[in-house]
């Protein structure tokens, strides 16, 4: 099996991921009220970026974390435009996360496990102690999607090549997508 098994939602309708084929992926679940919300410019730049050479950013709102992706799909297609420029593909909105989770995130949690959220930045630290403190006891002791803004770097194979957790800023991602161009 790979990503290219599996089809998902977009605001015109169903879109089988095989059309992409050939390429390099970053899928991305992402909101639009999220402390890391402004990771949609750094995407976008790597997109601008590589694109070219067989780049494709896919973007998966998600409302399970905190309720931050509350919009409708256009609203939601609007925002990333107008707010940060958004050229690469925005799905429609679904879960991540959990028994209702899209087919394809958990393909994508099965292929890379969850190895831990970076304590040592302030970003990975308040992430960490919102989880522990808000969250249900053993939310992290899983492979499941955390938050916002997890990555899962995809070849052109559609081999799940890595998983970034939200604390990653996408031009930490420069290199490992350099190799596989």
């Amino acid at each position: 099996m790979s990503v290219y098994d599996y089809k998902a939602m977009t605001r015109q309708g169903e879109k089988s991921l095989a059309e992409y084929k050939g390429k390099v992926l970053l899928i991305v679940n992402t909101a639009s009220k999220c402390g890391f919300t402004p990771q949609y410019k750094g995407l976008e730049k790597l997109y601008e970026t590589y694109k070219d050479q067989g780049l494709v950013v896919l973007g998966f709102p998600s409302n399970q974390f905190d309720e931050q992706e509350p919009g409708t799909d256009d609203e939601i297609h609007k925002f990333c435009s107008i707010n940060y420029g958004v050229t690469f593909p925005i799905f429609a909105k679904g879960d991540v996360r959990g028994e209702n989770a899209q087919p394809l995130f958990k393909y994508l949690i099965s292929q890379k496990k969850y190895r831990g959220i970076d304590e040592s930045t302030p970003d990975g630290k308040e992430l960490v102690d919102f989880i522990k403190s808000d969250l249900p006891a053993g939310y992290l002791d899983d492979d499941s999607i955390k938050w916002n803004f997890t990555k899962f770097l995809i070849d052109r194979e559609g081999n799940v090549v890595q998983r970034y957790e939200s604390t990653t800023e996408p031009e930490e991602l420069a290199k490992d997508i350099e190799a596989l161009l």
